[in-house]
């Protein structure tokens, strides 16, 4: 990182000084929506980094990117962004971006770094970067200060299963999975077959496992019985039979990783549709 901040005190400090226009010396006007937290192991640092650059005109928030390091000294090393952008007229939106190396033990107690930097009365949204350590300290005090959870459990390496740990959260923070999110070309346009569909016994999908399991946990909660479930690996979804019949190809595009996280943070309440597809997935 490039000015390593040492201390919560030192990160509003650099922040007060790069909200000030240096041709005016007026500060900018605040225009966060957000705060929007990432949860980002090393080895997802560059894919989130990615998604992040794509966001920052859509939903004005501060961002704070938490990387975990745990095999080295206590302590925490920081540095601050605020970036502006022409909005119409002479306005400007302005987002704040705080990267946060959790050191050492730190790392287990992130809660005590995010919120002396949450905005107040703003919401609170949680990008967690892979398999969610369900029931270990640092997932667990970020859920107490957050509003929601965003996953995308085509990170996951062990689903249906992990979907059990998941469903355990349901009634604590909202949450959204973009796995689930990139089903959603297909679900209304297979829902368009009824009532062709109601007596569906088995569903093949081409894409990766989560959307293949949370599509055939969706028909299963959606027609009341079980339905079996053919799996064909792929990177993205691209092909739906039904009862060896395939199904024809929804309209539109798939979006791009930005536009699903900027989608999600639109989202304020529970979605049920899911979580029923989630339980009938275990």
């Amino acid at each position: 990182m490039a000015t390593a901040l040492g201390s919560i005190a030192e990160i509003d400090r650099e922040l007060a000084l790069r909200r000030v226009d240096p041709d005016t010396g007026e500060p900018f006007q605040r225009t966060s929506v957000m705060t929007h937290l990432a949860w980002v192991p090393s080895e997802w640092v560059e894919a989130a980094e990615d998604v992040l650059s794509g966001l920052a005109e859509r939903h004005p928030s501060r961002t704070i990117v938490l990387v975990p390091d745990g095999g080295v000294a206590d302590g925490l090393e920081a540095e601050v962004e605020v970036d502006c952008f022409p909005s119409g007229g002479e306005r400007q939106v302005c987002v704040e971006t705080i990267r946060v190396r959790l050191c050492g033990a730190r790392a287990g107690v992130p809660a005590s770094v995010v919120q002396p930097l949450l905005l107040p009365d703003l919401p609170v949204f949680l990008r967690w970067r892979g398999m969610p350590p369900f029931g270990e300290q640092p997932f667990e005090e970020l859920l107490d200060v957050v509003d929601r959870l965003i996953v995308d459990s085509t990170e996951w390496p062990g689903v249906p299963g992990d979907y059990e740990r998941l469903t355990e959260v349901f009634d604590r923070v909202v949450v959204s999975d973009i796995a689930w999110a990139r089903t959603s070309r297909w679900r209304p346009h297979l829902a368009s077959l009824w009532p062709g569909i109601a007596e569906v016994r088995r569903i093949k999908v081409e894409g990766t496992a989560a959307q293949a399991h949370l599509l055939a946990g969706w028909l299963r909660s959606r027609l009341g019985h079980d339905v079996e479930l053919e799996h064909e690996q792929a990177d993205k979804l691209v092909g739906v039979d039904l009862d060896g019949e395939p199904a024809s190809l929804p309209p539109g595009e798939s979006p791009d990783p930005a536009d699903l996280l900027s989608d999600e943070l639109d989202r304020f309440s529970r979605d049920r549709v899911y979580e029923e597809a989630v339980r009938a997935a275990v």
